[in-house]
């Protein structure tokens, strides 16, 4: 899967000479936490909720109301931003842009197709996967196991499964506890609880947790 068929689209901009107060104002109209900025369909950077608040003033301050609102109308999210944007592209691998956010602990990126920005690939955009990916939303019986790390024994584990009659909703692999073993975590539908044990059983090292959700 790409980031461009995930990405959310179009994306919402702004001007670097929006105020602080009106950017904040819209990322709550909008329910969003960060946006590029644009200038003559240039990126010129990307602002988070985060940056906004931290750029406001302390609770502790002694200004009144009137004059912390008068800073903030003056304050321009151009003063914030991140000038030094990670992008992606529309065919960067889904994966890869998760792997480019959980290094550069950012929780966002814009998307380009050439100079232009298209899109927005978020945490967001990423959890509502995972719950895909984990069969979160579909009934079935939920299974963590593991098991050997060597050819076959993924095929093995699904065949038993089809042979009892049943079917997989989700299917995931991990990293094991050494390099020879992989924690497996699946939801099986057509099937009850006993039955996916008894076909799991010749085929897995150990089941740490089996539940029908």
């Amino acid at each position: 899967m790409l980031v461009g068929e995930r990405m959310s689209r179009p994306p919402v901009t702004i001007g670097p000479e929006m105020s602080i107060h009106d950017v904040l104002a819209l990322f709550k109209k909008e329910r969003i936490r960060r946006a590029p900025i644009i200038k003559g369909g240039k990126l010129l950077g990307i602002v988070s909720e985060k940056d906004l608040l931290n750029a406001s003033p302390s609770q502790a301050t002694t200004l009144s109301v009137w004059e912390m609102n008068y800073l903030l109308s003056k304050l321009t999210v151009s003063e914030v931003m991140t000038r030094d944007v990670i992008t992606v592209s529309e065919d960067t691998p889904i994966e890869e842009a998760a792997r480019i956010m959980a290094d550069n602990k950012i929780g966002g990126l814009p998307v380009m197709k050439g100079t232009r920005v298209v899109g927005i690939i978020t945490e967001t955009n990423l959890f509502k996967m995972f719950l895909e990916l984990m069969g979160a939303r579909e009934k079935g019986v939920r299974v963590t196991a593991l098991v050997e790390d060597k050819p076959g024994m993924l095929a093995a584990i699904t065949k038993a499964v089809a042979d009892a009659g049943g079917n997989f909703v989700a299917f995931g692999q991990f990293i094991g506890e050494d390099v020879h073993t992989r924690v497996i975590t699946c939801k099986v539908n057509g099937m009850n609880q006993a039955q996916v044990k008894k076909s799991l059983a010749p085929h897995i090292k150990k089941m740490w947790d089996i539940r029908e959700v």
